[in-house]
């Protein structure tokens, strides 16, 4: 069902299906929530909510930032009248995540980190991310060829076993909602550069759950396991020979590991 909210000076678009606890998907980057498609079945036993991101997907907005996105967020989640849920966050959206999740305090009774990282770009001391370099090229190609580069963003979510067995293409048409604007995307790729969490990690209270595919080449698994050794409440899933989205090649085996961590969570 789609419900349109409109939350500060961008209208979010979204989905909201079932009963009982709910959780808010947030999706990663140039992706929309329709990314959550094979999560759909959750609602028999939970409400599943997963909004556009601003400027992203059906969600208005020509300007993004994770400050304006997590006040419109916190903004949602009281239209929405949400007492306590649980987060969902993958990629950029698990950063987005644990800093709603922080700010929401109390009402987060468990957060999900999917294929996340605390800090994106690979630096002095944390060996867990890209190098910089690498994302600023991404940056240029966007600018230079803004599909092609997209697609080419798209087939590096997936391991080469991945590839191998599955039918990449036929999944976008399932799973690749509208594109954002070149500038949304670019602004969103400056966040993710610039974007350092590891400070916050000691104080988030609520429990977490990080999934990782092993062989993610987006988001290095080995930031997950960096985050477990420092979030006070953790547990920590990784799917062998997976890649950045394991929620869309693992669905199984992903809905049943989140089902487990909410309904322990409630």
């Amino acid at each position: 069902m789609n419900r349109p909210f409109s939350a500060g000076a961008a209208g979010m678009a979204y989905d909201d299906s079932g009963h009982g606890l709910p959780l808010l998907f947030l999706h990663g980057w140039l992706m929309s929530r329709q990314v959550w498609c094979f999560q759909a079945g959750l609602a028999d036993c939970f409400r599943v909510i997963a909004p556009d991101l601003p400027g992203h997907g059906e969600s208005g907005g020509v300007d993004f930032s994770y400050a304006a996105t997590v006040a419109d967020l916190v903004e949602f989640v009281d239209h929405l009248g949400l007492e306590r849920l649980v987060i969902v966050g993958w990629s950029m959206g698990s950063q987005i995540a644990a800093l709603l999740a922080s700010r929401l305090k109390e009402k987060v009774t468990g957060l999900v980190l999917v294929g996340g990282t605390p800090r994106f770009c690979r630096e002095d001391g944390y060996p867990h991310g890209v190098p910089l370099a690498e994302a600023r090229s991404m940056g240029v190609r966007l600018r230079r060829s803004f599909n092609g580069t997209a697609g080419e963003f798209y087939r590096g979510m997936f391991s080469p076993s991945e590839v191998a067995t599955l039918d990449i293409n036929a999944m976008a048409k399932t799973v690749a909602g509208r594109l954002p604007p070149p500038s949304v995307a670019l602004a969103a790729l400056d966040e993710l550069i610039r974007a350092d969490l590891r400070g916050m990690l000691a104080g988030l209270a609520a429990p977490v759950m990080l999934m990782h595919g092993d062989a993610d080449r987006i988001c290095p698994p080995g930031a997950s396991r960096y985050m477990h050794g420092i979030l006070p409440h953790s547990q920590l899933h990784l799917f062998p020979d997976t890649g950045h989205a394991p929620f869309l090649t693992r669905p199984e085996e992903f809905n049943s590991h989140l089902s487990r961590f909410c309904q322990e969570s409630a």
